[in-house]
């Protein structure tokens, strides 16, 4: 299914994903040393529920997951780079965190992650990782606008990937969102110009470049749901929700300090 949302649909769009933006601003400051994932589970959950909005996650159940997922955000830790269930484990320093969090609020979802490190070991190599997949998450909105096509964004998304050295894993990617999370397009991360569906305004897109340092194969962990790289080595991933509109691309997840 593809949505193409009416004014009154977008602006209940534009407050979802500030919505989602201000609590992944507000989780990120708060980590620290010795942070338990399931106490970010609980702010997550305490924060969404003050809003009056629903979280995507908690019944979500989809074919290759075990189960609902049961939670609210989801929080992958060093090797882990996609759906991570949060668990009884505190973070130390130089951990890379990825905060992926998708949230509906009247009727219409949103969808951003973002990466970090914890604490003051920031190495090279995980300074490296959270830079390419924002860059690439950059370019692939700068090729996002109305005529273009889904290609054009995969294409701009994998050319920085692959510049840096990446190699670029296509079993997950971008995708619609609207009234659910998961819509159809599919947006991969790597792809060829000029293919795929035509942007329309009104079409929300989840743009979501995600890397491993040196390896392109996932591996599902015994919890039926934490993707991490079959190597053990680490990963990153950058993610925001937008919007095509008649002159371009409206981010709709920008936390307020940096919303123009």
């Amino acid at each position: 299914m593809i949505e193409i949302l009416n004014p009154s649909e977008l602006a209940r769009a534009k407050d979802t994903g500030a919505l989602v933006a201000d609590i992944l601003q507000t989780v990120k400051s708060r980590t620290e040393v010795g942070t338990n994932l399931l106490e970010i589970d609980q702010w997550t959950k305490a924060m969404i529920v003050e809003a009056g909005a629903e979280s995507c996650y908690v019944d979500y159940a989809p074919s290759f997951g075990r189960g609902p997922f049961g939670h609210y955000i989801c929080t992958s830790v060093n090797d882990a780079v996609l759906h991570g269930l949060p668990y009884d484990y505190a973070l130390a320093d130089g951990d890379l965190l990825s905060l992926d969090l998708a949230v509906s609020l009247g009727g219409v979802a949103a969808d951003s992650a973002v990466s970090f490190v914890v604490g003051e070991s920031k190495s090279p190599e995980s300074a490296a990782l959270i830079d390419t997949t924002e860059r690439a998450l950059r370019a692939g909105i700068a090729a996002a606008g109305p005529g273009a096509r889904t290609g054009d964004i995969s294409h701009a998304i994998g050319s920085v990937l692959r510049e840096a050295g990446y190699s670029i894993n296509t079993d997950f990617g971008g995708h619609g969102i609207g009234s659910t999370m998961h819509q159809d397009p599919h947006v991969s991360n790597t792809g060829r110009p000029g293919r795929g569906y035509k942007l329309r305004p009104g079409l929300l897109l989840a743009l979501e470049p995600w890397i491993m340092e040196d390896t392109a194969e996932l591996v599902t962990d015994a919890d039926g749901w934490t993707l991490r790289s079959a190597t053990g080595c680490r990963t990153a991933h950058s993610e925001h929700t937008i919007a095509i509109t008649e002159d371009g691309a409206e981010i709709l997840t920008l936390p307020k300090r940096t919303r123009p």
